[in-house]
């Protein structure tokens, strides 16, 4: 995993090569088939409006000290906005989240033209196509995996890492793994809020905003806020407001 040549132009080409790419994947049958399905037969509720249909990019700061990284888009979510978390509840709670601690000019996000902005931060998912049943397969992981080992070598910004759930753990690690960095032998196990240091990188953990486990109470705002603040401490980042 070779990173680009620093520089602020030089990563906004690279992140603008590698999303143009991203776009027009098709490697995964099933995944092409179910996200375009989804966007041809829609839901009553958003009936009326156009789907994108396609694998998503990353989005936020290209200059971002700080990386979230979670599972993959949802079917009426960011397969409808063509903006990862966007449009449904997980990102409802992440955009609350990253608004409180000065990381976001808004609260919320239901489009993804509306002006949302990212302080410090970018956001990519471990699996960029809407996955039936939003579980993708191991296959469909690690065909995805050199999207995000190219992004993450882009963003030579970036000494934290926040991994949204077990799926995006396990993808992450062998995704570091697999660009030789130091990844811990018997390899880290998932915890929320736990830390461990690889390589030049701080990688924090965090259960996913899903509404498995915001509605049952598993992850509270309080819990996320917590976790988010703290990567975003670690990572040095001015919060602003506004």
């Amino acid at each position: 995993m070779t990173s680009v040549q620093p520089g602020p132009g030089a990563r906004r080409a690279a992140l603008a090569t590698l999303e143009a790419e991203i776009v027009e994947c098709r490697r995964c049958p099933r995944l092409v088939a179910w996200r375009e399905g989804v966007a041809r037969d829609k839901v009553a509720r958003y009936r009326d409006e156009p789907y994108w249909g396609r694998p998503l990019p990353g989005f936020g700061d290209p200059d971002a000290r700080l990386l979230i990284v979670g599972l993959a888009p949802a079917a009426h979510g960011g397969n409808r906005t063509g903006r990862v978390f966007t449009g449904d509840a997980s990102g409802d709670f992440l955009w609350a989240a990253l608004h409180d601690l000065g990381l976001g000019n808004r609260a919320s996000s239901r489009r993804a033209d509306d002006g949302l902005t990212l302080r410090g931060v970018r956001i990519a998912a471990a699996v960029r196509c809407a996955p039936p049943l939003n579980k993708p397969t191991i296959e469909e992981r690690d065909t995805c995996a050199p999207f995000l080992a190219r992004e993450l070598a882009i963003l030579d910004t970036v000494g934290v890492v926040l991994v949204l759930g077990q799926f995006a753990w396990d993808a992450f690690l062998r995704v570091l793994a697999g660009a030789g960095e130091p990844v811990p032998r018997p390899r880290p196990r998932f915890g929320h809020g736990a830390e461990v240091e690889i390589g030049r990188r701080t990688i924090v953990r965090s259960y996913h905003p899903s509404q498995q486990n915001t509605f049952t109470g598993r992850l509270t705002p309080a819990m996320f806020r917590a976790v988010l603040a703290r990567a975003r401490d670690i990572a040095g980042i001015r919060a602003e407001r506004g």
